[in-house]
């Protein structure tokens, strides 16, 4: 997969993440960055429970569901 490719699927993951997560998103870059590392925290969590999603389609719902995770944790974070 391309380098514009993980751009499109972060900063997709990151907004709808943002948006599940009760916002509006970060920011274009923002978004991306959440989305790249929601992405990461996604495919471990998914290699964890035995799951594989390939395509677009399968990678920007692991980018999404870490995405999530995430931000999740990070509001927990926050809230401590």
């Amino acid at each position: 997969m391309g380098f514009i490719a993980w751009l499109i699927i972060g900063g997709l993951a990151g907004w709808i993440a943002g948006n599940i997560m009760r916002g509006g998103g970060f920011g274009v870059l923002g978004n991306i960055g959440v989305g790249i590392v929601g992405a990461v925290v996604g495919g471990f969590l998914f290699s964890l429970l035995g799951l594989q999603a390939g395509g677009f389609i399968g990678s920007l719902v692991t980018a999404t569901v870490g995405a999530v995770v995430l931000l999740w944790v990070i509001s927990k974070v926050r809230k401590a």
